[in-house]
C-alpha cells in the first residue's frame, strides 16, 4: 500500500495537483516582502545574485518567487523522490532545476548551477538542504559564490501563525490567512580565498548571520 501511494505521489498528474494546491494555499497568505530592491539593484549593475534561505522556511516563498521567472532563475534540487516533486513544482513556476545534492550527483549539479549563474546571473539555494542537519550551512553556497562571482543575498520568512512539522528541519507551514513576511538581507560579498581556513570562516560567518532567524525548539519543552 505504501509503495503504491509513493508511486502516485511522484507521477506527473500528482505534481500538477501539488502545483495548483501550493498556488491556491499560498493565495490565502497575507504576504509582505521587504528589501527586495537590494538585490534587484545588484542585478541591474551586472552582479550575479544567489538568494539563499533555510530549508525550514522556503515554502512560503514559492508563490512570490513565481514573479522572478523572467530572470531565468536556477535552483539546485536533490535527486531524491521528494526532489522530483519539488523540482516539478519549481519548473512550473519558471525555475530551472539542476538536480543533485551532497550525497548524490552534487558535483554535476553544482557545476550546472555555476554555469547558470554565469549565464543568467540569478539563482537560489537552500542552505541546509536536503537532509540537514538543521541550521548547518553546507559549503556549496560558498563554492558557487566563488566560482560565479555571485553576491549572496540571504532571506528569511516569518509568520504570525504557523505549524511546524516534526521533521529534521522543523519545516514551517504558515496557517491559512496568516501574516507572512519575506525579508531580504544585505548582500554578502564572498570573495575567493586561498586557504581552507578562510573558506570555513566565510561559511561560518554566513551561518552565524542567519542562525538567529531560524526557528529553534527546545525538545524538552515541546
Amino acid at each position: 500500500m505504501l509503495k503504491r501511494l509513493k508511486f502516485v505521489i511522484y507521477t506527473r498528474p500528482f505534481i500538477w495537483f501539488a502545483f495548483y494546491l501550493v498556488q491556491w494555499y499560498s493565495r490565502t497568505l497575507r504576504l509582505r516582502v521587504e528589501n527586495e530592491d537590494c538585490w534587484k539593484n545588484l542585478l541591474d549593475q551586472g552582479f550575479p545574485v544567489l538568494l539563499c534561505t533555510w530549508h525550514q522556511q522556503f515554502f512560503s516563498a514559492i508563490r512570490h518567487f513565481k514573479t522572478y521567472a523572467g530572470y531565468n532563475p536556477g535552483l539546485m534540487i536533490s535527486r531524491s523522490h521528494d526532489g522530483d516533486l519539488i523540482s516539478g513544482v519549481a519548473n512550473r513556476v519558471g525555475w530551472h532545476t539542476p538536480r543533485g545534492s551532497s550525497s548524490r550527483g552534487g558535483r554535476q549539479a553544482m557545476q550546472a548551477m555555476i554555469t547558470h549563474l554565469k549565464e543568467y546571473r540569478f539563482g537560489a539555494h537552500i542552505l541546509d538542504g536536503p537532509r540537514g542537519p538543521m541550521g548547518k550551512i553546507k559549503p556549496g553556497v560558498i563554492r558557487m559564490a566563488h566560482a560565479a562571482g555571485a553576491r549572496v543575498v540571504p532571506f528569511t520568512v516569518t509568520a504570525d501563525k504557523a505549524w511546524f512539522f516534526h521533521s529534521w528541519d522543523r519545516f514551517m507551514l504558515p496557517k491559512p490567512f496568516s501574516r507572512v513576511c519575506i525579508t531580504f538581507g544585505p548582500a554578502v560579498v564572498v570573495d575567493p580565498v586561498d586557504t581552507s581556513e578562510g573558506f570555513e570562516q566565510q561559511r561560518r560567518d554566513l551561518e552565524n548571520l542567519l542562525l538567529p532567524r531560524l526557528y529553534h525548539f527546545d525538545k524538552d519543552k515541546e
